[in-house]
């Protein structure tokens, strides 16, 4: 009788190559696709730890890569969103915060308006309307819930307002 060890080394040797190759059709490279080959074996060993060790049936580790790949992709997509979320707000930011534009008083006003905020409402503006995130995305990354975020960004948006008007009315009581 052969041992579990020696049973795996056989049928990793035996199948390797055509998990490899359907591994490849989720990713992009042929290092992601021996990741997700070794991430489904090495789900597949604990899997079967508890069924006496012995090698899975193939279908199941295809399937168990194919979940892999799904959430590898899902997992890559989210986070290039959020790098590109943060990659436009700092461009942005780039532009917003630069002295250059304290020519434009309107803009130096808004930039100093939103800089008063208290950091909770200041920090849900900034992620919503300059990140282009959701509020689902906003409560995520706050851990807060969608409806906090919501609440905070149209309070925000009122003591942006009210700021605005009063400003606006200063200087037309002044001219």
């Amino acid at each position: 009788m052969n041992s579990p060890a020696s049973e795996w080394k056989q049928w990793l040797a035996e199948n390797g190559p055509r998990l490899l190759l359907f591994a490849r059709g989720w990713s992009n490279s042929r290092h992601d696709a021996e990741d997700l080959v070794q991430e489904a074996i090495l789900r597949m060993w604990n899997f079967q730890a508890d069924k006496g060790g012995a090698p899975p049936d193939l279908p199941l580790v295809f399937s168990t890569i194919r979940f892999c790949g799904l959430n590898h992709h899902r997992s890559e997509s989210r986070r290039r969103k959020r790098e590109e979320s943060v990659i436009y707000l700092n461009d942005f930011q780039d532009v917003w915060l630069d002295p250059v534009l304290e020519e434009d008083e309107e803009a130096m006003i808004l930039r100093d308006a939103v800089q008063n905020l208290s950091q909770k409402l200041r920090e849900v503006v900034v992620m919503k309307f300059w990140g282009g995130l959701t509020f689902a995305q906003i409560s995520e990354t706050l851990a807060i819930s969608p409806n906090t975020a919501a609440s905070r960004y149209r309070y925000a948006l009122e003591q942006l307002a009210h700021e605005l008007r009063r400003i606006k009315e200063e200087r037309h009581a002044s001219a």
